[in-house]
């Protein structure tokens, strides 16, 4: 009998998916009633983000929220799976991140280790990140399957931090996509993406050199229009030159810096150095030279204001301004640049020492 009656409700299954759309979930096999048998009911699972978007820094923690519920509410709690995956900014293809049986998880690649889910009330499934990279970046998924039921959400990820344009030594256009993810590299940062440049020219940052994103388009912000840059008829925006080869073609680059695990400082001794002399005088005081993006990083998230010039590890010479004022460069805020000098010309230095305050 009990055989038959299986058949039986295997046979109306289709009548009953049709009869209660979107209405059902599915009561496993082990958890179901003491005759074994497979029942639908008009309980609806729901899954829900309380925000679209979260904002965080390089080297701090984030929650993703996620959270599901049942209508009508159950009498006794599920065991759901729920899994984390992370599409990133750049593009590229979708990874795990976590997956969650009950209280057993398991977290990979280069998450293991960082992600935990919080699980502060029934239904919580916010997914806990420590020590974020900059490459975090990106759109969170958050699925939960009960048995036949699967609903999910997602949570975009955004690192706060600071999007400068980088130009090499040799000058205009002279990086492939390759060469302008080493040079952000060495600069401790990464490859700008398009909404980081966009809240970049959104908060004043014009430029009218094209360069690279993580996704491998080339563009560049502008907010006053002029003629060398698309000219004054065209609107202020964020303009795209598409997709270019990796390979092939050149251009400069936008860099995103989101920490800094140490102090940037400027450091003159009695008498201006070429950059042997810099390198070394940062090296006695217990420090290295600083890099570009350690320099902006402390421009925009310690507010570092210093108005003379110094060499930096590149061999640029660079200042940060955040009270623009006479003699200290033009009206607005930010670090100003007099290129790559020869090695011999005499400045100050902006040195950096990690762990320090």
């Amino acid at each position: 009998m009990m055989i038959c009656f299986l058949q039986v409700l295997v046979f109306l299954l289709p009548q009953l998916v049709f009869s209660i759309p979107n209405n059902f979930i599915y009561h496993d096999y082990i958890n179901g009633n003491s005759s074994k048998e497979i029942h639908f009911n008009g309980v609806k699972l729901h899954v829900d983000s309380a925000q679209a978007s979260v904002f965080a820094v390089g080297g701090g923690n984030a929650t993703m929220p996620c959270r599901f519920w049942y209508e009508p509410e159950l009498s006794s709690p599920r065991e759901v799976r729920v899994k984390w995956s992370w599409l990133p900014a750049a593009g590229g293809h979708q990874t795990d991140v976590l997956v969650a049986i009950g209280s057993r998880s398991r977290s990979f690649g280069d998450f293991r280790g960082r992600v935990q889910l919080r699980q502060d009330f029934p239904g919580d499934a916010a997914l806990v990140m420590t020590n974020l990279q900059c490459n975090d970046t990106g759109r969170y998924h958050c699925e939960v399957v009960d048995g036949l039921e699967d609903k999910s959400t997602s949570v975009y990820l955004e690192l706060r931090g600071v999007v400068f344009p980088y130009q090499h030594p040799h000058g205009r256009y002279q990086l492939s996509f390759l060469g302008a993810q080493q040079v952000c590299e060495e600069q401790d940062s990464t490859l700008a993406t398009f909404m980081q440049l966009f809240q970049s020219w959104k908060e004043g940052l014009n430029w009218c050199n094209a360069g690279w994103l993580a996704d491998g388009t080339v563009q560049y912000p502008i907010n006053k229009p002029r003629v060398p840059c698309g000219g004054h008829g065209l609107a202020p925006g964020v303009r795209s030159y598409g997709r270019r080869h990796l390979h092939l073609h050149h251009y400069d680059v936008f860099c995103f810096s989101s920490s800094l695990h140490g102090k940037v400082y400027f450091l003159q001794p009695s008498h201006k150095m070429n950059l042997t002399e810099a390198q070394q005088a940062c090296q006695k005081d217990g420090g290295e030279i600083a890099k570009v993006g350690q320099l902006y990083a402390a421009w925009k998230l310690r507010g570092l204001d210093h108005c003379d010039a110094g060499w930096l590890a590149d061999g640029s010479v660079r200042y940060p301004i955040t009270r623009p004022r006479i003699n200290c460069g033009p009206s607005e805020p930010g670090v100003r640049s007099f290129g790559f000098p020869p090695p011999q010309h005499k400045h100050g230095v902006y040195c950096y020492k990690a762990g320090a305050e």
